[in-house]
């Protein structure tokens, strides 16, 4: 039971991970109809830029909150400069230019920085305290502890303040919500930095794992597009419960069934298939219905 329990508190370390990546990318898909392929690279280039900040100097937290403002703005400006232009175009247009943004971050942080690995510093103790008989890493609980509280601010934002119910609004209805006054080319912008600052969490986290190099959200991304399209694409909520889910049943796998860590992504992949099999629109997403 407790080696269940252990499995399943890292099982949730890793699944947060997957679950602030699935969030940026259901953010985006909700708002354009698209899905940021691009999404993995733009964490990978926040979390260099949080290591070059350590690396001149600056200590994790102040570098990773730091990090998270300049992926902010960095998010905003793709969305006005790259995204903007290719906006009222055919869906497949936006899904191109997400594929190149993908390319140019690759490119840009093998120029920059070059291939070889590099350790990243974890903000949080690797030691494990015994809860319950159980050896639960700090640096797991570190990580949920941050997932959920980056979740929780984002839920606030949408909840409680006007400027996350113009982004909702601006989601669900553009038309609608340009009629009542709402700016919703800022709107979607806004969305794209908090998604961008969302998978610079997920980078931050997962790369004193992985270790840090540019090739390193690949796998990380791929478990994210399972997790949301398990949660649902266009349900905030599923991107969270999937990615955490997602995260257990990978760990329970690997421990109990004797799955290979090497076919951990080939189950992911395969759920994926099951799931837009069985249910297209997940867990809690909507289908849409259309009247003919």
């Amino acid at each position: 039971m407790a080696d269940f329990l252990q499995q399943v508190v890292s099982g949730l370390a890793s699944g947060g991970i997957f679950a602030s990546l699935a969030l940026a990318l259901v953010l985006i898909y909700r708002a354009t109809g698209i899905i940021n392929f691009a999404q993995g690279e733009l964490a990978m280039l926040s979390t260099f830029v949080s290591w070059e900040l350590i690396d001149r100097g600056l200590q994790f937290w102040p570098a990773f909150f730091l990090t998270l403002a300049i992926s902010f703005a960095g998010g905003v400006a793709i969305e006005r400069v790259v995204i903007r232009p290719v906006e009222d175009k055919p869906v497949i247009t936006g899904v191109i230019v997400t594929l190149g943004l993908l390319v140019f971050c690759n490119g840009f942080a093998f120029w920059v920085w070059g291939g070889d690995v590099k350790n990243y510093p974890s903000g949080f103790s690797t030691r494990t305290i015994d809860v319950g008989g159980v050896a639960i890493s700090i640096q797991d609980l570190g990580v949920i502890a941050v997932t959920l509280v980056a979740v929780g601010v984002l839920y606030a934002f949408f909840q409680l303040t006007k400027t996350g119910l113009g982004m909702r609004a601006s989601a669900l209805n553009p038309s609608a919500s340009r009629l009542v006054g709402v700016r919703v080319g800022w709107m979607l912008a806004l969305g794209w930095g908090f998604a961008a600052a969302l998978g610079a969490v997920s980078g931050m986290l997962v790369a004193p794992t992985v270790l840090l190099d540019p090739n390193m959200m690949r796998p990380v991304l791929l478990y994210a597009l399972a997790a949301a399209v398990l949660g649902g694409l266009t349900s905030p909520l599923g991107a969270v419960v999937g990615g955490l889910t997602l995260g257990v049943a990978l760990n329970l796998l690997t421990a109990y069934a004797d799955v290979p860590t090497a076919l951990r992504l080939p189950a992911a992949l395969g759920l994926i298939l099951v799931v837009l099999l069985v249910r297209p629109a997940g867990l809690f997403g909507k289908l849409a219905v259309r009247r003919v």
